[in-house]
């Protein structure tokens, strides 16, 4: 549906890269790929991989697969392969990932598509700067176009943890998938309608983001500090109630916000009970 739009807009010559989990990578989904499009998905660490076959000179019919490669974990573990060093933009900077690229492989689910490997080494964090460092879980995924180019590749999966964000933002925050309808067209159109519901109040609020950004409800200071702070879906919804409220309760809702982002230099503090009201998330 999505490639038949793109050339229906005139947009042949612009690919389209798919960025999926590993319940999509499966037989059914690889198989049925459009021309054009790639997919990029992970896949299990004990999956089955297989060279490409050699050709066969003499008679008979060509193998389809080739010899049968160490799986994806076994890769991982391998000193045979060797780790090279991927720059890519996650969670608000820049990080460098280590990762072993295996290309020109074939997997028994994807038929005769030519695939690449790439295993991705698990990354370190610490919880505080004093505590020890821990691990992520290593991610191993699977390209249908042995060569796309693996910065580009790395990045556009890690851009998938938005839509990822997506859909927790909806189904938590506006009930996507909790009315009772039992219409056929209800059950189909419910879901759209929360969908189109979340993009209008993304884009209200890129749209009113710079007018109003003097009426910005302040985080509340439980919240830890952080020098760039993306708005989260919550807060949106929350800055709207809160202004509505106050219109309804005839608050200043300006002098509020200033008040609160002055305070720490102030004598007066803010009426609590007007804290509670435009700070409470439900």
């Amino acid at each position: 549906m999505l490639r038949e739009n793109l050339d229906r807009e005139g947009a042949q010559e612009r690919p389209l890269i798919m960025s999926v989990d590993g319940s999509y990578s499966n037989e059914t989904v690889l198989k049925g790929l459009p021309e054009r499009t790639t997919l990029i998905g992970r896949i299990r660490k004990d999956a089955k991989l297989n060279k490409l076959p050699e050709l066969n000179k003499g008679a008979g019919r060509n193998r389809v697969y080739g010899q049968p490669l160490p799986t994806p974990e076994e890769i991982r573990q391998s000193k045979e392969y060797l780790w090279q060093e991927v720059r890519a933009f996650a969670t608000g900077k820049t990080h460098c990932f280590k990762v072993k690229v295996v290309k020109d492989i074939r997997w028994r689910k994807s038929s005769t598509k030519n695939l690449q490997l790439v295993v991705i080494r698990p990354l370190g964090y610490r919880l505080t700067k004093n505590s020890k460092m821990l691990y992520r879980q290593p991610a191993y995924l699977i390209c249908t176009d042995p060569n796309f180019d693996i910065g580009e590749l790395l990045q556009a999966y890690l851009w998938r943890w938005g839509i990822e964000v997506n859909f927790r933002e909806e189904k938590t925050l506006l009930g996507c998938g909790q009315a009772q309808v039992r219409n056929s067209k209800a059950v189909e159109k419910v879901p759209a309608f929360v969908t189109a519901v979340y993009s209008m109040i993304q884009l209200a609020d890129y749209h009113t983001s710079k007018a109003m950004e003097n009426l910005s409800l302040p985080r509340a200071k439980w919240y830890p500090v952080k020098a760039k702070t993306k708005k989260t879906t919550g807060d949106i919804i929350n800055n709207c109630r809160s202004q509505m409220w106050a219109k309804s309760a005839e608050i200043n809702f300006s002098d509020f916000v200033n008040l609160h982002l002055n305070m720490q230099s102030r004598k007066i503090r803010p009426n609590h009970a007007q804290s509670v009201l435009m700070y409470s998330r439900k």
